[in-house]
């Protein structure tokens, strides 16, 4: 069984992150809020943790995980970033925007792109996600917790627990939040080019 930590949305407690922390050390899976939606997120580092979250998620290794991180200067350790780009991403960030950029060496081969050599970033601005990225003291490695064949994020923490209670080890619980994914940005190219439209709204962007 999955546990649930029911944790306060403006003032989480320290101490029940630390226990989804300790999960996640250990090589847990555990389900997150976001500013966008729920999210399933796992250890950078933790192969069989990255495995079992593809696995959940019914993807493969081309299908761009995110790096969800603290700030940007965080970010840049895990990505190569332009001016033009770090402009960009100052403007967007936080918020429901993800980017996609080239991998530093810093980011295990194994969860980049086995092709393009990228991955997905991005600072949520979501204090329960912020927090915990805090207590983890580096970025957590996510993707949007949509099951196979469903269309919608889940966004109850008890139905998430419900439906993943044998997959993954825990659920932050800090009530519903949005039901839509992030927008994605793909910042690899040269270019600026929207992959996907999501929460995050591009004309605040300058971009169409």
């Amino acid at each position: 069984m999955a546990q649930l930590f029911e944790v306060h949305p403006e003032h989480p407690q320290p101490r029940l992150l630390k226990q989804a922390v300790d999960l996640l050390n250990k090589g847990g899976v555990v389900a997150i809020p976001t500013d966008s939606s729920y999210a399933l997120v796992c250890h950078l580092d933790d192969k069989a943790a990255v495995d079992a979250m593809r696995r959940i998620r019914g993807v493969d290794e081309r299908h761009h995980l995110t790096l969800l991180c603290r700030d940007l200067s965080e970010l840049a350790n895990y990505a190569r970033v332009d001016n033009s780009q770090y402009r960009l991403l100052k403007l967007a960030t936080p918020g429901p925007y993800t980017f996609i950029l080239e991998a530093t060496k810093e980011v295990p081969r194994r969860v980049s792109h086995p092709s393009r050599r990228t991955i997905g970033l991005r600072v949520p601005d979501h204090r329960v996600a912020q927090a915990l990225l805090g207590v983890m003291g580096q970025p957590l490695l996510a993707t949007t917790l949509i099951l196979p064949g469903q269309d919608l994020p889940l966004n109850d923490p008890q139905d998430i627990r419900e439906a993943l209670q044998k997959h993954i080890q825990a659920v932050v619980d800090s009530g519903a939040c949005h039901m839509e994914p992030t927008t994605v940005i793909d910042l690899s190219q040269g270019g600026a080019d929207v992959i996907r439209q999501g929460r995050g709204d591009v004309s605040a962007l300058g971009l169409t």
